[in-house]
């Protein structure tokens, strides 16, 4: 600047003697003597400016040049003075310059100058360099470093101002926020019944110490509302290490012994970063009802972006009372006879015990007068010898696409959905969509995005099958009710799939189930001759076991091949594989129709439901899959990672 305004100053001057020289001899042409004498005016004044301009023009570079360096000087100082640590760096983001603030303290005695902007900020060289910049922790210290980058040179200057104390604060805030949470014991009306007055009043007594020791580690409280339920208001902090515990609550209620065989189990429901705490207790609830639809002892915590669950070890305890039964048998029938024509669907590709289910309630509803149909696509499914059998017994007109329904079904139609709660699995979810009543009829364990518009939700996770729960109600509907044998064969089969021929998750009210069946006229015979395998079957099953290999205790098979006989060999593959020596679950990983499957089973020691579970699937603690769009090979990578961080929660 100090160079640039003489320059202009004198060509604005030179321009004003031209300009004057110029109208001087106009008028004096015209022989005006005023005009000449007011130009020649004009003309001495400029030019007196222009001589005064370069005496002085050397004494105000001067001033000029002195007023910048001093303004120089004053940055440099007021820089250096101030009153939060600021640093410059260079290109390659090393110190250059830092002021008494830094030295004092962030670095010390040491000499800063070189260091790597990342030694001082970590990782959070890129985010400080933001708008906002990033918060540091920095020697007990938390500052909020920004920076700003030179236009000119390729210098920035790092800024770091102390927030510790605002952090403090809301880390206290955060600490500090209540937390609903419901305890509630799944099986004390069982465990209890049969025990004597002096045992019940030791049980109870141990369960309420449990608890007592539980709060005592915290600064809450809690209540008990029930002899079965608690609950517990504790704050954030406390919540923190109960979950890096992984509740081990669970394991000290689990511990209290009923007898010789049974045991307390524990569910717990935790509403966690709700906005006031009644939104807490909602979320505390919903995670409750998850833990019981799982099968409980284990924890559920909800938060705004969903579930977290915690133990599930235990098999889910069978309830010996069959009120639940009968009422949701009463309320079915009323429900059926109010509505138009029936609708009964499984899952994809449905096995025995999902058409099974729907053909046993589809004949129940057509003896008492309904139109009812069984909604299957005939062609991808897995139960294709139990269609031939009903057909070729008569009972064809019981089966209908998903195509036929979706045309025909009403604002008055009623669908009951079987062997499945989640939306996506459903045979047609055009057809979910479409129905105005939905009732649903399952005993998979309960997942987190379930079916949550139905008008009645049967959900049984102790139940062996579905079939059997449709077996019950069939009980209940009345004395108007009759079920061919055909059906009663068909329940039959979906309970013999579902517990492995009475092996697995096999309770009181399975044989009971099955007992009433067979007193209809089942034929174990027929029913077995359902389950026979092909020769191409066979030889595909033969080929996964052949193909498994260990890891962690867990059988992996797979195949490259796309067979159809692989969605019936898979599942009993991964059946087989339980039977080595060795293996507590088995995984059958196969790919078909660019869509990569995965059967998972164990005998109930390793829970294959979180498992699958982690990777988008789901099921029961012995019996569950997964549908992914990968590769076999991501498929088999995604399992055994689920697998280590199912046994590092362990």
């Amino acid at each position: 600047m100090k160079k640039r305004l003489p320059k202009l100053y004198i060509a604005a001057l030179c321009l004003l003697i031209l300009f004057s020289l110029v109208f001087g001899i106009l008028l004096a042409l015209s022989a005006d003597v005023a005009g000449f004498l007011g130009a020649a005016a004009v003309f001495i004044c400029s030019a007196l400016l222009l001589i005064l301009s370069l005496i002085f023009n050397k004494d105000i570079t001067k001033y000029v040049t002195a007023m910048d360096k001093d303004i120089v000087s004053i940055s440099r100082e007021t820089f250096y003075d101030f009153p939060e640590p600021i640093i410059i760096v260079d290109d390659t983001e090393s110190v250059i310059w830092y002021n008494r603030e830094f030295e004092d303290r962030l670095f010390g005695d040491d000499r800063a100058y070189g260091v790597h902007l990342s030694d001082l900020v970590g990782n959070n060289t890129a985010k400080i360099f933001a708008q906002s910049g990033a918060t540091v922790k920095i020697l007990d210290r938390y500052y909020n470093v920004s920076a700003r980058q030179s236009e000119t040179f390729s210098l920035s200057v790092i800024r770091f101002s102390d927030i510790t104390d605002h952090v403090l604060l809301e880390n206290e805030y955060k600490a500090s926020r209540k937390t609903v949470m419901i305890m509630m014991v799944d099986n004390y009306d069982d465990v209890l019944q049969n025990a004597k007055e002096s045992d019940k009043s030791n049980i109870q007594g141990q369960i309420e110490q449990v608890f007592e020791r539980f709060i005592e580690n915290t600064n809450g409280v809690i209540h008990k509302v029930a002899n079965d339920r608690f609950y517990a208001i504790i704050e954030e902090r406390h919540l923190s290490r109960i979950i890096e515990r992984k509740f081990d609550i669970l394991d000290e209620v689990r511990s209290i012994q009923v007898g010789d065989r049974s045991s307390v189990t524990l569910s717990i429901g935790v509403g966690r970063g709700a906005k006031t705490m009644a939104e807490s207790e909602v979320y505390a609830k919903q995670s409750l009802d998850m833990c019981l639809g799982r099968g409980g002892d284990q924890a559920a915590v909800k938060t705004p972006g969903g579930f977290e669950f915690f133990g599930g070890i235990s098999k889910a305890v069978e309830k010996s009372t069959k009120v639940r039964s009968r009422i949701i048998a009463t309320a079915l029938k009323e429900l059926a006879q109010s509505s138009g024509t029936v609708y009964i669907m499984g899952h994809k590709f449905a096995d025995f015990d999902a058409l099974g289910s729907s053909i046993g309630l589809c004949g129940a509803l057509r003896s008492m007068g309904k139109q009812a149909y069984c909604v299957i696509d005939p062609e991808k499914n897995l139960c294709k010898t139990l269609i031939d059998y009903m057909t070729q017994n008569g009972s064809g007109d019981y089966f209908m696409s998903c195509e036929a329904a979706l045309s025909s079904i009403s604002d008055n139609s009623l669908l009951i959905i079987c062997d499945t709660h989640n939306p996506e699995f459903v045979d047609s979810k055009t057809l979910y969509e479409a129905a105005n009543t939905v009732v649903v009829i399952d005993h998979h364990r309960k997942m987190v995005n379930h079916i949550d518009n139905a008008v009645v939700f049967f959900h049984e996770p102790f139940a062996s099958s579905t079939s059997e729960m449709a077996t019950e109600l069939i009980q209940y509907f009345g004395s108007e009710c009759k079920i061919s044998i055909r059906d009663a064969e068909a329940l039959l089969a979906g309970i013999m799939l579902d517990t492995k021929n009475f092996v697995m998750r096999s309770g009181s009210r399975t044989f009971e189930a099955a007992a009433y069946l067979k007193k209809l006229g089942a034929d174990t015979i027929a029913v077995k001759n359902l389950f026979s395998d092909t020769l191409n079957t066979y030889r595909e099953k033969s080929i996964l076991i052949q193909s498994a290999t260990l890891f962690h205790g867990c059988a992996i098979a797979t195949t490259e091949s796309n067979a159809p006989e692989l969605r019936l060999a898979a599942p009993q593959a991964a059946d087989e594989l339980l039977g080595i020596i060795g293996v507590k679950a088995s995984f059958v990983i196969y790919r078909m129709d660019g869509v990569c499957y995965i059967s998972a089973r164990s005998l109930g020691s390793f829970n294959v439901q979180l498992i699958m579970e982690a990777i988008g699937g789901g099921g029961h603690q012995t019996m569950a899959g997964a549908q992914l769009n990968v590769s076999v090979e991501e498929a088999v990578k995604k399992v055994k990672e689920a697998i280590d961080n199912f046994i590092i929660k362990l």
